[in-house]
């Protein structure tokens, strides 16, 4: 799969400069990162086949980061192998947003 964009990660964990889980958030995301970019998925059962926490919402996949401390928010267009990031943050501002439509930078 090829994500679009990995600055959107790198600038999430970089924003949490300070923080104490900074260094974990950071390596959850790397390695999401890692192992979406070898996946081969053609439908959504295959996103939950890898990610059994993993929700699929509409066109959109909802995944846990981090222990569920945080969430990213996805679509994927499984024909092309393309994984769009759309929304991440707090599970706490999760709770605020429609996932359906939610665009990034929301």
């Amino acid at each position: 799969m090829r994500i679009i964009a990995r600055k959107t990660l790198r600038d999430f964990a970089d924003s949490l400069r300070g923080r104490k889980d900074q260094r974990a958030v950071k390596s959850a995301l790397d390695a999401w990162f890692h192992e979406d970019q070898a996946a081969d998925w053609k439908a959504p059962t295959h996103v939950t086949r890898d990610y059994a926490n993993a929700s699929i919402v509409g066109d959109r996949v909802v995944f846990n980061i981090k222990g569920n401390s945080y969430r990213l928010v996805v679509a994927v267009d499984y024909h092309r192998q393309n994984v769009f990031i759309k929304w991440l943050g707090t599970h706490a501002a999760y709770d605020k947003i429609d996932v359906r439509t939610v665009k990034y930078g929301d």
